[in-house]
């Protein structure tokens, strides 16, 4: 008979409130051991970690925040070190199934060095930007190139890759998930429901600024592994860019010359519709969120600017929150 793997979880927040109480709540009965890592809240996160019988970690404020550095911080706390290390942000609640599918993947497979799952919504319907968010979280299973911070990693790999990008501060997942696949590692999606989300998205600049930080992800990850969010980058600069200065252009000789401009934007929209019913999103859901993904090329080129903006004037990569 194998023996059960030793498998530890690494929660990370800030200020997240009665969502870490769920996430920690999740978790218990699961693993026996819990680190939670907290960037500098100032609610009561730190008191309802320990009350969940979570070791805790406070982040140094000298320091810049980022998801990456907390995270590392957290898999620094371990020891011993254990054989897996199940990463979870403090928004997420963990499904009752998913350590033992993920562990038994792991141990079944030994090529592989990251597993990960479905995260859904845990309100959906809440709010279109809700609902945005739970359609972004459902992807096929099978080998996968990058995956979400929720994840089951083998600690042995963790350490060959160095961890985290702690510079990175936004897709800093995606960054540290194409290192391990370099390093010849599998990155794998079961076809499983891992965790929930509560992404607690109620206003358009929650969105916007989420898009932005996704941005910032694209060209910073893109900086260090130019194959990586290639299209994502070149569609935030034809569509976010390039062609509202053609139409701007177009205005100026004639308003005639403006259709060919606004022509691509139909059929950029209707593309994208028809890519959310193929993928079994209702027409009605489909036409309604392409508006927000047509438009999220704005906020995305935000960040991208924003990026190199900083990388020219040799500043920090500060995080960009969206709540």
């Amino acid at each position: 008979m194998t023996a059960a793997p030793d498998i530890a979880v690494v929660v990370i927040g800030r200020n997240e409130g009665a969502r870490l109480i769920a996430s920690l709540a999740s978790l218990q009965g699961v693993v026996s051991r819990i680190v939670y890592v907290d960037s500098g809240s100032t609610d009561n996160s730190l008191q309802a970690a320990r009350d969940a019988g979570a070791q805790v970690v406070e982040l140094d404020l000298s320091v810049p925040f980022t998801a990456a550095r907390a995270r590392n911080a957290g898999f620094a706390a371990l020891d011993p070190v254990p054989e897996f290390v199940q990463f979870i942000d403090g928004d997420c609640m963990v499904e009752p199934d998913w350590i033992d599918a993920g562990a038994e993947a792991l141990m079944q497979h030994e090529e592989i060095g990251i597993v990960t799952g479905w995260r859904s919504e845990i309100h959906p319907d809440a709010s279109v930007y809700n609902a945005l968010a739970d359609v972004e979280w459902h992807r096929p299973a099978g080998d996968i190139d990058a995956c979400g911070g929720d994840m089951m990693v083998r600690a042995s790999v963790f350490e060959k890759v160095s961890g985290f990008n702690p510079h990175v501060i936004a897709a800093e997942d995606d960054e540290f998930c194409i290192r391990v696949r370099k390093a010849h590692w599998r990155v794998h999606r079961l076809p499983v429901r891992m965790t929930l989300h509560d992404a607690d998205m109620m206003r358009f600049g929650q969105w916007w600024q989420r898009a932005v930080r996704a941005g910032h992800g694209f060209a910073q990850v893109g900086a260090l592994h130019p194959e990586h969010f290639l299209r994502a980058r070149q569609r935030v600069w034809v569509y976010g860019a390039i062609l509202p200065l053609l139409a701007v252009v177009a205005m100026s000789v004639s308003a005639w010359f403006l259709l060919p401009v606004l022509g691509l934007y139909v059929v950029s929209y209707l593309r994208t519709a028809r890519s959310l019913m193929a993928s079994g999103l209702a027409p009605r859901k489909a036409v309604h969120h392409s508006v927000f993904l047509s438009l999220s090329k704005f906020p995305n080129l935000i960040g991208l600017l924003t990026y190199h903006w900083r990388v020219m004037r040799h500043t920090d990569m500060a995080i960009i929150e969206y709540k």
